[in-house]
């Protein structure tokens, strides 16, 4: 459907510089197709280098009308509003866009592309979160699979997961291994082009979902599946599916430098040890010995919030204490994890 020469247009509401705008984050950062503007209501006459250090700089305009002198071909919905559907001051700018010959990547809960049933020849609306069809149950075959499989897990919602596991598909390439990145959420989907959004999946098909993903990707020699929640989310649901229907061989822990509460729910949750934390993800893959108990290879850890000397602190804190391999994969790299997966 999204060509990789399309132009994209990325559209973040009034979300560009902040948590809720990840999905226009990951575009900029990861997509391999060219980027023409961006827009937020708010950050018009700027460059995205005055708000990023990462991904192209192009310019911030103010809507869809001053977006259209810039060549984009594809609208991309960049942000995650509250309930996940469509702000109605953003139907208009899809209505424009849509009029203008625009395609549009919806990230969002809320199907569109029945509400725009007439469109040109060749335009289309992606509505990337849709159940795929004739899922079934999971009976945990991916066990019986030969290769290595990374589950990206995490502390916490929201800690970076898909940007580790991406980074290790990188890395993983680029050392010439035959490895693929599995996405199981609208971003990575958005970027990879392939995957399943497994929140809008049925819970009971959920592993199963997952399950047919790892297995159509048996020929690769790394699978790296990318997580979703967390264990320790009183709101998550997306974990178990992904443990059992992947059965993984390896686990990198994801987690946010300094973060003792989670930070994506409104009750006081503390962080254990983060050794218990993996701890609790090994014993619950490996269900009291009936699967294989996966390896963790380390901790990836988030340190966007802080400075060099900072980030290198909190890093080297995180090792001594858990010692565990302990990398920022943006700053750092990922190759001595690839090193240790494959090894």
């Amino acid at each position: 459907m999204l060509r990789k020469e399309q132009k994209l247009v990325v559209h973040f509401y009034e979300q560009i510089d902040k948590l809720n705008g990840k999905m226009g984050h990951g575009i900029l950062r990861y997509s391999e197709n060219p980027i023409a503007c961006v827009i937020d209501f708010n950050q018009g006459g700027k460059t995205t280098r005055d708000l990023f250090e990462f991904g192209p700089d192009v310019p911030v305009v103010s809507n869809v009308e001053q977006a259209l002198g810039y060549g984009g071909e594809v609208l991309v919905l960049g942000m995650a509003p509250s309930g996940g559907r469509l702000p109605e001051s953003m139907v208009a700018e899809v209505e424009q866009a849509l009029a203008a010959g625009l395609c549009v990547v919806n990230g969002l809960h809320e199907r569109i592309s029945e509400r725009y049933a007439d469109l040109r020849a060749g335009q289309w609306i992606w509505d990337i979160r849709e159940e795929p069809q004739g899922l079934g149950i999971a009976w945990a075959r991916a066990s019986e699979l030969t290769n290595r499989r990374l589950l990206l897990v995490g502390s916490d919602m929201a800690v970076g997961k898909m940007t580790a596991g991406l980074e290790i598909w990188k890395s993983a390439r680029a050392q010439g291994i035959q490895a693929e990145f599995l996405a199981t959420g609208q971003i990575g989907i958005a970027i990879s082009g392939r995957g399943i959004p497994l929140d809008a999946i049925r819970v009971d098909y959920a592993g199963g979902a997952v399950e047919k993903m790892v297995l159509d990707a048996a020929d690769a020699a790394l699978a790296i599946i990318e997580g979703q929640g967390s264990l320790l989310h009183p709101g998550s649901s997306s974990t178990l599916p992904l443990l059992r229907g992947a059965c993984p061989t390896h686990l990198i822990l994801c987690h946010r430098a300094g973060m003792t509460e989670l930070d994506t729910v409104g009750v006081t949750v503390k962080v254990p040890p983060l050794n218990e934390v993996i701890a609790l993800y090994e014993d619950v893959a490996s269900a009291c010995g009936i699967y294989p108990r996966p390896v963790t290879v380390g901790i990836a850890l988030n340190t966007a919030h802080l400075d060099d000397d900072q980030a290198q602190r909190a890093v080297s804190e995180t090792a001594d204490a858990t010692g565990r391999l302990v990398l920022d994969p943006v700053r750092q790299g990922c190759g001595r994890w690839v090193d240790a997966l494959m090894a």
